[in-house]
């Protein structure tokens, strides 16, 4: 069975960058242009990892994180952010929030391809 991965960007030049890797590695990728479009899906539908930007209108990334977290259903979905920010106390708060790992813009494909694999192989 293929992984299904959400991506949530508001840029769409990135989701297009992500699904293309993703895809290309043989994954199922759905978008969300921000986060309460993203929790929306996640909500709706069970993916098997989650990608997202931290910077977004709408709705964030670490209170999608916090939202999504809060749904049992939810528990244990991988959720990695792929973002320009890389402060420490920043990425704390989204190890608090939940976050199973952090990449930081600009990112290779091959990096973000070996990220979902060793976080979907649990």
């Amino acid at each position: 069975m293929t992984a299904s991965i959400l991506t949530v960007d508001d840029s769409a030049s990135l989701r297009m960058a992500i699904r293309i890797a993703l895809t290309g590695a043989g994954y199922a990728v759905t978008e969300a242009s921000d986060g309460a479009e993203g929790l929306a899906k996640a909500t709706a539908t069970r993916f098997d990892l989650i990608v997202t930007d931290l910077n977004m209108p709408n709705m964030d990334g670490l209170s999608m994180i916090r939202a999504l977290r809060q749904q049992p259903a939810q528990a244990g979905v991988p959720i990695i952010f792929l973002t320009t920010e890389s402060d420490d106390a920043m990425k704390a708060q989204a190890k608090a929030a939940g976050a199973t790992g952090w990449l930081v813009k600009p990112f290779q494909p091959e990096q973000l391809i070996r990220v979902a694999q060793k976080v979907l192989a649990r």
